[in-house]
């Protein structure tokens, strides 16, 4: 029986002593696919809190035209942002499968209108090829590039972080 053990633990040993095999995959992401006007998006997982079916907003006056409104999210107001005409991209109007996808870092928290979700995708991020040349506009600041698929990946931080889309103005 002592050798039997003695056994077991030199292969053991032999085992935990051996040197890795080299993994071949990259790193990958989760993106969040989802439609707008026509083109179908990706944006990282890691700055979606949620995803909340638009029900009801309320617009507000004097705002840039991009800003849809204001929903309620569980007794938080969270402004909406139409990425359509923030990007300049063709409007169809809302209808009962329009999204809202909340993205949120630590200094800033907003929805972002979208026409459907198609679900969650992994993407290495070495297949993230850069944005073609042709690619042009307000929207492409905003692109991380094109995953397999044509999927146009967003750069959800820069959304975020973009002192276009934050509004201060003071009543007067």
């Amino acid at each position: 029986m002592k050798k039997e053990i003695k056994a077991v633990l030199k292969n053991r040993a032999r085992e935990m002593a051996r040197e890795p095999e080299e993994q071949t995959s990259s790193a990958t992401g989760d993106f969040l696919i989802f439609a707008l006007a026509g083109e179908i998006y990706g944006i990282d997982v890691a700055l979606i809190r949620e995803v909340y079916p638009l029900r009801d907003f309320t617009p507000l006056p004097g705002v840039p035209s991009f800003i849809l409104g204001i929903i309620n999210v569980r007794g938080q107001i969270l402004p909406v942002v139409n990425l359509k005409k923030f990007f300049n991209l063709p409007e169809k109007g809302l209808g009962e499968l329009n999204k809202v996808i909340i993205l949120h870092n630590p200094a800033m928290e907003l929805g972002i209108l979208a026409d459907n979700i198609a679900g969650m995708q992994p993407v290495p991020f070495d297949a993230i090829r850069t944005s073609p040349v042709s690619v042009s506009g307000i929207g492409s600041d905003y692109l991380k590039g094109i995953a397999p698929g044509n999927v146009i990946i967003l750069d959800g931080e820069k959304i975020l972080n973009d002192k276009k889309i934050v509004i201060h103005a003071e009543v007067t």
